[in-house]
């Protein structure tokens, strides 16, 4: 029988059962659109606890809950027209989207850099554009669909309350195309935001307080022009807030409806165009810049 002393220096090979991978690799476009995916089903709280899902699905009903109501008095009064226009609901309801945005936007990336696994994304084919681009488009679905909804169920209820579909269709693709510019602004804003600190609650509050002090700057700054006259510096005050920025916009150029504010002009309008895409680069630039120093390790 041999002894310790016998036994091969090298040690001992043993065979466990692993198998080398000879299936397809799919590569760093398959990681970020399952990055994607996951981020949107969290910002609704999808495949996470039920506490998760209480914040956004009282948000998304929130949202709902005023336009079933507008439905039904339509179809009871027999109204020849919605009692508020499509871009109206929407920025009526700001406060809404802009309490969603607060609460989902630290959950998307927060979470990531507190529990700092952000480095393990990177180790995979994954850069750091297309993690940025993957949030981003999570978080401008997740506003979409919250501003979205509401406008299909006006949309839809109007139909079935016989009012005329080629009045309303027009108005309801308008209100769509202001939902999307709206989430692709806001989603910018609040992910940058969210993105320079690892706690939640702290990034919830910052969120909240920008969009608070950039809407109150606003108004002020439109209310003083009015006093003094200054419609044209009224006008170009819509420049300071994410949701009159928007609206600048559809109305200047689209011809919706105004609601919050009015560009001076064509000129005015262009102006709004400029800064919206400017705003919305520049946001997507500097997370770019923010996850550059991310650490690999």
């Amino acid at each position: 029988m041999p002894t310790d002393r016998e036994q091969p220096a090298g040690g001992v090979i043993h065979d466990i059962g692993y198998q080398h991978y000879d299936g397809p690799r799919l590569g760093a476009r398959y990681v970020q659109r399952s990055l994607f995916v996951e981020s949107l089903r969290g910002a609704y709280g999808l495949g996470r606890s039920m506490r998760s899902k209480i914040m956004p699905m009282l948000l998304l009903a929130t949202m709902c809950l005023p336009a079933l109501v507008i439905v039904v008095v339509t179809a009871v009064v027999g109204a020849d027209d919605l009692p508020l226009g499509y871009t109206e609901y929407l920025f009526n309801l700001q406060a809404v989207v802009g309490i969603y945005l607060a609460a989902q936007a630290p959950a998307l990336v927060s979470r990531d850099l507190r529990h700092r696994v952000v480095p393990l994304y990177f180790a995979r084919p994954m850069q750091r554009p297309q993690y940025v681009q993957a949030k981003l488009a999570a978080m401008t679905t997740a506003l979409f669909l919250l501003m979205a909804l509401p406008l299909l169920i006006m949309f839809a209820g109007a139909v079935l309350a016989e009012l005329s579909f080629t009045e309303q269709a027009p108005d309801a693709l308008l209100g769509l195309l202001g939902a999307l510019l709206y989430a692709v602004v806001l989603a910018g804003i609040g992910l940058l935001i969210a993105a320079f600190t690892p706690r939640r609650g702290l990034g919830v509050a910052a969120v909240i307080a920008v969009l608070l002090v950039l809407s109150g700057i606003q108004s002020s700054v439109m209310a003083i022009a009015g006093e003094l006259g200054e419609r044209t510096l009224a006008g170009y005050s819509g420049l300071i807030s994410p949701s009159s920025l928007v609206d600048g916009v559809l109305s200047g150029l689209l011809g919706a409806e105004t609601v919050l504010v009015e560009p001076p002009g064509t000129t005015g309008a262009l102006v709004f165009l400029a800064v919206m895409v400017l705003l919305v680069v520049g946001c997507y630039a500097a997370l770019l810049a923010r996850y550059r120093r991310v650490p690999t390790s």
